[in-house]
């Protein structure tokens, strides 16, 4: 009972010191999608030209940072027409160049971490479209495309297919500021509180039982520390398996990111087990579903090359740079709750979350809850 007690005081801590952050996140996320239209994405993203990936990655950091829905809305856009490489890379960004992840990071772990982030996901997609080129072959991709149009169901896809933006035309913060802005940004914010919370919650109890009952001799001799160089060599390698086995996605792994970097893993390791929230156990069987066993195959080796090969790449540049941070800068909470600035802004932001909550349920949003997990045709 003691040990359980321990487990749930940190997880408890955990969320305290986050809870403002990812209020935050999320709220700029859905200021962002607020204002970006899905119409007519499929029809920017037809081939896997330089051009057309950046294109890709931009709008899926303005997507769901939900990793099932950004699995689902990436089939989507396959089968309306973008090209297979094109809505991978649209897939990465959306879970690994969001606003909220590199809040938490900062938060937890430092800006260096936030940085790694917009650093690696784009070397992730160089390297996704080079492998691709040299291994998505023509009947795989054949397919792929015909699995893709059976339309066999995954998860979280009528969340994926909502378009929840303003409709209205005019600039930025005229369409954002008007009563039609607010109800689209308390939408997008609440339903993708909806989409991650169960991932989330899954993540710091995880986090909160590792802190609290792997001991340090663990992992200090499982990442080799006290082996630079092998720390440097093993760690983006076995992050990404961690991930794997963790069933944790999206901003929900930062929580035991924490605990891993605090317990040893290399900085390139901690880079590649965040990135590695698309290959978690749940996500490789619905490739399966979408794209078949051989496709769904291509992706685990080619997403773990990529994952790997920007943990190295983050590990040597931010090395080179000066830029690794101190690990004891990380900390894994464990106190209770204080008068100090965090509480003060956990209050600001709840408050915030509290007047969007009460726009969403005031403007239809029961309804959208209902539809979040179904078909796509309901999510429309």
């Amino acid at each position: 009972m003691d040990a359980l007690l321990h487990a749930l005081s940190i997880t408890g801590a955990m969320t305290w010191d986050i809870t403002w952050a990812l209020i935050l996140g999320f709220a700029l996320s859905a200021v962002v999608q607020a204002v970006a239209r899905k119409q007519g994405v499929a029809g920017l993203l037809g081939d896997d030209r330089p051009r057309t990936l950046v294109i890709a990655a931009g709008l899926g950091a303005a997507s769901s940072s939900c990793s099932y829905a950004a699995v689902a809305l990436a089939r989507s856009l396959f089968r309306k027409g973008a090209g297979f490489t094109a809505a991978m890379a649209f897939e990465i960004a959306s879970t690994n160049l969001v606003v909220e992840l590199g809040v938490l990071l900062a938060l937890l772990m430092g800006w260096q971490f936030t940085v790694a982030e917009f650093v690696g996901g784009p070397v992730m997609i160089v390297v996704i479209a080079l492998l691709f080129r040299r291994l998505l072959r023509p009947d795989l991709l054949r397919e792929a495309r015909a699995q893709a149009d059976r339309g066999l169901a995954g998860s979280m896809e009528g969340h994926a297919a909502m378009d929840m933006s303003v409709r209205r035309e005019g600039p930025f913060l005229r369409r954002l500021l008007s009563p039609e802005g607010f109800t689209a940004t308390s939408h997008v914010f609440v339903m993708e509180w909806a989409a991650i919370l169960r991932d989330l919650v899954l993540g710091l109890l995880i986090a909160g039982a590792v802190a609290a009952w792997v001991p340090d001799s663990f992992w200090q001799a499982f990442f080799f520390e006290g082996h630079p160089l092998a720390a440097k060599l093993w760690g983006p390698l076995i992050g990404p398996l961690v991930a794997i086995a963790s069933f944790v996605c999206s901003v929900g792994n930062v929580p035991l990111a924490v605990v891993l970097w605090t317990g040893g893993i290399s900085f390139g390791g901690v880079v590649s087990f965040i990135f590695a929230d698309l290959l978690i156990l749940p996500i490789l069987n619905i490739y399966r579903k979408y794209y078949g066993r051989r496709t769904a195959l291509l992706l685990l080796g080619t997403f773990y090359a990529a994952m790997a090969v920007a943990g190295y790449v983050v590990e040597l540049l931010f090395g080179a740079l000066g830029l690794i941070p101190d690990r004891s800068s990380a900390h894994v909470p464990s106190g209770g709750v204080h008068w100090d600035y965090t509480t003060w802004l956990n209050i600001a932001f709840l408050a915030l979350a509290a007047v969007l909550l009460a726009r969403f349920l005031a403007t239809g949003g029961r309804r959208m809850l209902r539809m979040m997990g179904g078909s796509p045709a309901g999510g429309n």
